[in-house]
């Protein structure tokens, strides 16, 4: 009998200190990447002819850049922050070299496109058969108009998600021109840090996610907008739910993915862009097993 007690109390001590050795995945801790950031910014406003009176571009720039990584090659990251925030004309430049010459760029552009509109406005007033006719009031005023008009923009990154090797960031421009509309949009990637390539769909799902995500943002815009149907949403402004697709503009965190839809995609311009979240455990079986994201939804 006191054998088999010893047995038993052996037994529920290793049964306890297994059960006290195993951790959980919910209780390891999300590791911060090895990855440090900078900013740059950018204030510039230049006036036509460096005349105050007369209309001026202005440009404002807020760039976060990585500026040291233990992880991939920090000349890599710059080639991913600076390509997909001024553009590939840019890549093989230093982030401080990149918005300098992007600022340059944009107001020599700003200065040509005033001498366009000088000489154009020399020909109608030497041709004047050349305006056309049964012009609307706002294209009148335009036409009738010497001065060139202003140009606004402002550019901006910011870092999302940085952890568990997937890097998340996001991209705002905006800009306008003249009395023209403001024109905004999102762009938004994220970085397998181990590969040192940005994270497409299809690495992030299994085939037929498509349609399967087609029916989840259709619930979810229901959803944010309190309404039943898609015909609700349409009286709201959105056009096309029933096509809605992926459309390679989410984010990454330790939550789910968001998918960014921008002014226009489906909805009317006087609408916000549209921000999906669809949480990991909405869409566990479509995640592509044993990759970064699919270990992230796990956590």
């Amino acid at each position: 009998m006191e054998k088999n007690r010893t047995i038993l109390a052996t037994a529920a001590f290793l049964l306890l200190f297994f059960a006290s050795c195993k951790t959980s995945s919910e209780d390891i801790p999300l590791k911060d990447n090895q990855v440090k950031f900078d900013t740059l910014t950018v204030e510039k406003r230049q006036h036509l002819n460096n005349d105050t009176a007369n209309p001026y571009c202005d440009l404002k720039v807020h760039f976060v850049y990585p500026s040291a990584s233990n992880e991939v090659s920090l000349q890599r990251l710059h080639q991913l922050f600076i390509r997909n925030t001024f553009g590939t004309a840019f890549d093989d430049l230093t982030p401080k070299e990149a918005i300098d010459k992007y600022t340059n760029n944009f107001v020599q552009n700003y200065e040509s496109d005033a001498r366009v509109f000088q000489r154009k406005l020399e020909d109608l007033e030497n041709h004047p058969e050349l305006v056309p006719q049964n012009l609307d009031t706002y294209h009148e005023q335009a036409l009738q108009s010497t001065h060139f008009y202003t140009y606004l923009e402002a550019l901006s990154s910011n870092v999302h998600f940085n952890k568990g090797n997937l890097l998340s960031f996001q991209v705002n421009r905006i800009n306008k021109k003249g009395s023209s509309a403001t024109y905004s949009a999102y762009h938004n990637y994220v970085i397998n840090l181990e590969t040192g390539e940005l994270v497409t769909e299809n690495d992030l799902f299994v085939g037929g996610y498509d349609v399967a995500l087609q029916q989840l943002f259709a619930s979810k815009l229901m959803q944010q907008n309190n309404v039943n149907n898609i015909y609700d949403l349409e009286e709201l402004g959105y056009f096309g739910i029933e096509e809605i697709m992926p459309n390679r503009n989410f984010l990454i965190d330790e939550k789910g993915v968001t998918y960014i839809f921008n002014k226009g995609e489906y909805s009317a311009y006087l609408l916000d862009a549209q921000e999906i979240f669809i949480p990991f455990e909405d869409i566990s079986v479509l995640l592509r097993g044993n990759t970064l994201v699919s270990k992230l939804a796990e956590q």
